[in-house]
Parts: structure tokens; sequence; C-alpha cells
């Protein structure tokens, strides 16, 4: 079934609904306006790109989603896509690569691939999911210790020597808003789960830096200052050549956000006792995709921590995820100049919890129970993912997944025997 999750809840939305929706919605935008704006940046993007990406493919995803409570928006998940994109195909690229990954999910969609992103083996999207969220946390060390560096290599491997180079530069006043910025959090999260916990950290740990003067890049004075409104619409340019060359990257985006659509799809319905339409899913991906496109934002995907949160505070329609988007786009268009207060090394640490989550370390130990192919697969997706490619890390692991089902079906001994005749 294909037809948005919001058609059939509307049919008995109530007061009661709304009043929970608006809570929620609230509450999830004081979660991603931070997020958004750090997943941009980490991204090699402008920040303003992960306000764009939060509002409008946020909007999509609920309006046109498959499940009830699916927020979407920039992921960490695509940070290291994203990277790799710009750097070799420069912002424009992006946007493009970004436009035909959601003609690609769009496609999928209307041919109800959506069950087919359950045999994907899931050691190569704990592999890959590893991989990226080391990747994020190596990349948010100079801005935690406050380091000054000319240049950092984008590859894992030249990256840290540069890194280990740098430490004469450390900053004790921005590694001690990061420290304070990640306590915090972590306080809020485990004792004050309903408050939004993420926003209030960053905030403080901004507060200290613009009160007391330290010397500490903030938002704005990296940056400038933020645009307070949407850009208009337009088209990528679109040739012959340029699509071919950005082919391989459109897949990896149409897959990265298909598969974490639906993951987080199912850790909702978990969570809520629902049932999500896959298909519709990947659909209103698409849609979000493109729309995030024309308006010249990033990639986006459902994002399950986002979901939870949502959840968490009482979320029950997609109208919720409507609201989150317009409480986004209400603060853009009213206290942007704000923004540029944000402290550089908050937003490190709050990548940081990011990525930590990423790696989910309460699964840690069932990883390591596992049967031996799967633990070589994460292992080996995980490595590829840090130190050679994305791409070729889901192609490898994938392949290999599949192959190693295959031995596993011819090895196994059936019961059948010949009838009697």
């Amino acid at each position: 079934m294909r037809q948005p999750k919001i058609f059939t809840t509307i049919k008995t939305y109530d007061r009661s609904q709304f009043i929970a929706d608006l809570v929620a919605g609230i509450t999830v935008a004081m979660v991603a306006l931070p997020l958004s704006l750090a997943i941009a940046i980490a991204s090699g993007a402008q920040p303003e790109t992960g306000l764009v990406t939060a509002i409008v493919a946020g909007f999509l995803i609920s309006f046109f989603g498959g499940s009830r409570v699916q927020i979407g928006g920039p992921t960490g998940a695509f940070i290291v896509v994203v990277f790799s994109i710009i750097a070799n195909h420069g912002y424009d690229g992006l946007v493009l690569a970004t436009f035909m990954a959601g003609i690609i999910l769009l496609i999928a969609g209307y041919f109800r691939a959506g069950r087919l992103i359950s045999y994907v083996p899931e050691s190569v999207v704990s592999g890959f999911t590893i991989g990226i969220a080391i990747v994020i946390a190596t990349s948010q060390i100079p801005d935690f210790l406050g380091l000054s560096l000319q240049h950092i290599p984008a590859e894992f491997l030249e990256k840290i020597p540069v890194l280990w180079e740098g430490r004469d530069n450390f900053n004790l006043s921005a590694f001690s808003i990061a420290a304070l910025t990640l306590v915090l959090i972590i306080a809020f999260v485990r004792f004050f789960p309903r408050f939004p916990g993420l926003i209030i950290a960053v905030g403080i740990g901004s507060a200290l830096v613009y009160f007391t003067g330290l010397s500490v890049d903030t938002l704005g004075s990296r940056f400038g200052e933020l645009p307070s409104q949407l850009p208009l619409p337009k088209l990528p340019s679109i040739s012959t050549d340029r699509i071919i060359e950005l082919l391989p990257s459109a897949f990896v985006i149409a897959f990265l956000a298909g598969v974490e659509s639906l993951l987080s799809a199912m850790v909702a319905d978990r969570m809520t006792d629902g049932k999500h339409r896959p298909n519709a899913e990947l659909l209103a991906q698409g849609v979000a995709n493109i729309g995030s496109a024309l308006f010249a934002g990033l990639p986006a995907t459902g994002a399950i921590a986002r979901t939870a949160t949502n959840v968490k505070a009482g979320g029950k329609t997609p109208v919720s995820g409507i609201i989150h988007a317009l409480v986004i786009l209400l603060i853009m268009l009213l206290a942007a100049p704000l923004a540029g207060y944000l402290a550089m090394p908050a937003l490190a640490a709050l990548l940081m919890i990011t990525a930590w989550n990423m790696s989910e370390p309460k699964k840690w130990g069932e990883y390591a129970r596992g049967a031996n192919h799967d633990k070589f697969l994460l292992l080996l997706t995980m490595v590829l993912t840090v130190v050679v490619d994305l791409t070729v890390a889901i192609g490898v692991g994938v392949a290999l997944g599949l192959a190693f089902e295959l031995s596993h079906r011819n090895g196994t001994k059936s019961d059948w025997s010949p009838p009697n005749q």
C-alpha cells in the first residue's frame, strides 16, 4: 500500500491528538534545530542548508510518509557521503545527486521495492553505521579541542597524523565548553528525558562563551549570519555528462535514505505497536529529496533519534512532524541571527554524542556473540567505510552477505526424500 499515513489518521483526528502532536512537534524541533546545523557544518556545507533540509524535507516526509510518527531531515549517516560529493563535485553536484536520488526512490517506491531493504544483511548496516560514527567523531576533534589547523585531509589515515601534530594548538577554553556541553547533554538525557536537552545544553555552553568573552569560535565568526528566509526553489543544472558522473553518488544517497528511513520506521513501529507502509515511505523519501534539492538543501531521510523523541514526547500522527518543520521555519524567520552565537565546541560535543549513539554501544555484546561470518561482515564493512569509501563498503558488504547466505543455504541438508513409488 502506497497511501500516505496522514490520509488514514486524519479521518479520526481530534483536539486531544492535535495537542499531543503540537507538544511533540515543538519538542522535536528543539532537538532537530542544533542537530541540523551541526550536521550541515560537518558535511562541509553551509549551516543554513541543514535548516532548509529540516524544514522542506521534514515537512514532505511527514506529509507523504508511510509512518505515523516518522521525523525526517538531515542525518549523521549522510555526513561522509555529502562531504565526499562536495569535495569531488562541488555543492551543485551534491544538489543534482540528491535530486537524482529522489527520482530513484520514487521509482523504487512505485515498484514496491520497500520490502527488498530487509534483505540487506544487518551486519552490513551495523558495520557502515559504526564506521560512519567513527568518521563523524574524528571530524569533530579539531572543534572539540579547539585545534587551529590550516588544512585537515578528508582521508581518515591522512587525518590522524595531522590531528596529532596539531596537539600543541590545544585550546583549554574550547575544550572546557565542549566537555561541559557533553556532560549537560548526558545529564538531560539521563535525568530529564522529556526536556529538549540538546538545545539547552548547546545554549548554556554558547552563552558562557558570549558572556565571558572566551576565545572560542562561534557559528557567526566562522560562517557569518544565517539567512532569515528560505531560498527560492530552482532546478539544478542538468547535463548528460553530469548525470553519468553523479549516478553512483545518487544511488548511494538513495540506498542510505531508503535503509535508514525504513529502519527508523521499524523502530517507531516497535515503540508504538504500529505498522508502517514501506512503499509509501520510499515514495515520501523520493519526494522529500527532490524537494530538498530544489531548495538547495542536503539529502534527507527518516531520523531514528528524532523519531524516538517524537514518540516519547507524545506524537500521535504525521501532524507532529509537520509542526516540527513549521516551528524550525518560524525560528529561521524570526531568530536566525541568534544562531550566530552558537559555539563551535558545543556543536562538536553534540555531534560526538550523535556519533556515540549511532554506534549503538548496547549492541556491541550482541555483535561479539554473533556468528563468525556476521562479525567478519561487520568489521570489514566498518573498516572499508572508515579507510576507503562508503560506496565500496556497501557494495562489498552486500555482495559478501549474499554470498554467505547462498553458501549457507547450499550447505544446509534438506530433510526431503523422494516418495516410494
